[in-house]
């Protein structure tokens, strides 16, 4: 049966899509329960006992809205950078923050540029308001400041995208060439700097913060090495006239009160971000073992996950992760080629690396 509905010319023209399957929908829709949970790069580590102290106490209070301002986190976010809590905005995870800037920026025909198979939420977003994608390829699985400097140059794009450190390949370029990169931007171009893992990267990757450029817009998460990805609390650090405008769109009371007081917490837990961050180091070598054992290399990475190449094509691979998936091993893989050549694997807890070992051997004995 059809309805007239009064849906946008946008909306329906899209197609039905979710940019990630979520794991329980997969043990739905197979009837298989994980063993493992390896491919959403979560932390397996958990948030600071003081996050979950203070979360467990609001629990309580949870019949209040939490404060649409996000005073007190905001101001804390500040202090942390050395800036003005006027150059801070706290929203839902990067994603949603990522949905306000698509809000604020772009609109039927406006140019943006991001790297063929990185973040696909960021495509979703600006897909969601027509604006028209140019997806640039990876050169040696690093995504290329050069091409898609010059990529925004030549369409006159309204937001280059980029993350660094990468998801899904894990790679990286040093501050050095990101701030060149911030230097050479076209005027009137935002570069939206995703450094969702940049707390699991070594010092010298981030490159200086620098509110006073109106053009470059830095968004950070709790997800990943503070371990909340359940609250879904991230921030964006920019030059105050552009951090306003996200008052103009934002959710105002999208922040939920529990995830604020965690949020909180975990960032004043300084040792025991870097307790973490040590074992998610220890994690990437384990799975760099793991493959070594197998005849197979992995990716550089200094994220919470690692990619490993398989050694083929993506159909290789994709036959890998299926086979995976059956034994109760949930990882995920860069979806185009040639990065689909690998899979992905997050940093877990000892006894699902044990287990993924133990199914990755049988796996490649079975695909020959």
């Amino acid at each position: 049966m059809s309805h007239n509905l009064p849906f946008t010319q946008i909306v329906a023209s899209l197609p039905h899509t979710v940019p990630f399957v979520g794991p329980e929908a997969q043990e739905r829709n197979t009837g298989i329960q994980f063993r493992a949970r390896l491919g959403a790069n979560e932390s397996c580590f958990g948030p600071s006992p003081r996050a979950i102290a203070a979360m467990q106490a609001a629990g309580a209070e949870s019949w209040q809205y939490g404060d649409p301002e996000n005073h007190d986190l905001r101001v804390a976010v500040a202090a942390h950078h050395g800036v003005k809590p006027e150059n801070v905005m706290i929203g839902e995870g990067i994603d949603g923050l990522l949905g306000c800037m698509a809000h604020m920026f772009v609109e039927p025909g406006v140019n943006v540029i991001t790297s063929l198979g990185s973040y696909p939420t960021f495509n979703f977003h600006i897909k969601s308001r027509g604006g028209n994608l140019h997806l640039l390829p990876y050169v040696d699985d690093h995504e290329d400041p050069e091409t898609l400097l010059a990529k925004a140059k030549e369409t006159n794009a309204a937001i280059l995208y980029v993350s660094n450190p990468n998801n899904p390949m894990g790679t990286w370029h040093n501050g050095n060439v990101m701030e060149d990169m911030i230097a050479n931007l076209p005027s009137g171009t935002i570069l939206a700097l995703d450094e969702a893992y940049i707390e699991c990267a070594p010092d010298g990757v981030a490159p200086r913060i620098d509110v006073s450029n109106p053009q470059v817009l830095r968004f950070r998460t709790f997800s990943k090495a503070y371990g909340l990805a359940g609250m879904r609390v991230g921030y964006v650090l920019g030059h105050e006239d552009v951090i306003s405008a996200f008052d103009k769109v934002r959710n105002h009371y999208g922040m939920n009160r529990t995830g604020q007081i965690g949020a909180l917490e975990a960032l004043k837990d300084r040792a025991y971000l870097a307790d973490v961050s040590a074992k998610f180091e220890s994690g990437r070598a384990r799975i760099s073992e793991i493959a070594d054992s197998n005849g197979l290399k992995t990716i550089p990475s200094v994220t919470n996950f690692v990619a490993i190449d398989c050694g083929r094509d993506s159909a290789f691979a994709k036959n890998i992760l299926a086979r995976l998936l059956e034994k109760g091993i949930f990882i995920r893989m860069p979806g185009v080629e040639p990065q689909a050549r690998c899979i992905r694997i997050s940093v877990g807890l000892d006894y699902e690396l044990n287990l993924f070992a133990e199914a990755f051997e049988e796996v490649l004995r079975e695909v020959g």
